[in-house]
């Protein structure tokens, strides 16, 4: 099935060319405008799953809830501060997780195209996107253990929504940022309680 313009294609693009280059947030958003909310998504999620110096994740967190805050806001494109915007990463991070990440795209390319695309012009669908990813980005930078990888494939999966334009992809987003935001304040909720349990005992 093809598209107008799909994740492989934006990855393969991206990752053509010397792996020593320097790439821009304000390069790469300007040279795919016309889907740079689902890239701007993608390109922050890859030191989740690539490794890269030491806090690239909590960056990517915060990221991930300016991107969110944009879509409550309304904005048609997203906007970066220049000192984020002027931040380069090599190629090859972008080649490494091509490469990872191949063939599960082409798999989920299969299954995606344009549909239920009000989700993503409507005020209030929209809305909704930026309140669970504004959370999201929040719980994705937070240290919390082996949460990182979960909160990257739900953020993955509204990534993949918005560059595809596939409402139900996006829906299935939706649904699994509800659940684990639930799961985790539930986890949450139980730490605190058998911490006051502890204190109770000791106090």
């Amino acid at each position: 099935m093809s598209h107008e313009i799909s994740t492989r294609i934006l990855l393969q693009q991206l990752a053509a060319g010397n792996p020593d280059d320097e790439l821009s947030f304000e390069l790469v958003l300007d040279s795919f405008r016309h889907r740079s909310y689902g890239l701007f998504l993608l390109i922050v999620l890859i030191p989740v799953f690539i490794p890269i110096p030491a806090g690239q994740g909590a960056f990517s967190g915060l990221l991930t809830s300016l991107i969110g805050a944009q879509l409550l806001w309304q904005l048609e494109h997203p906007w970066v501060p220049g000192f984020i915007g002027r931040k380069t990463f090599k190629r090859a991070h972008v080649i490494n997780f091509q490469r990872r990440f191949d063939r599960w795209l082409g798999f989920v390319e299969k299954l995606c195209k344009p549909r239920f695309e009000y989700a993503f012009d409507h005020t209030w669908a929209r809305a909704f996107s930026g309140l669970l990813l504004v959370l999201l980005g929040i719980l994705l930078a937070l240290p919390i253990p082996f949460t990182n990888y979960p909160f990257g494939l739900i953020v993955l999966a509204f990534s993949l929504g918005f560059i595809e334009r596939d409402g139900i992809l996006l829906g299935v987003g939706w649904v699994l940022g509800l659940v684990e935001i639930a799961l985790l304040a539930e986890f949450s909720g139980l730490i605190i309680g058998h911490l006051a349990e502890l204190l109770r005992y000791f106090g």
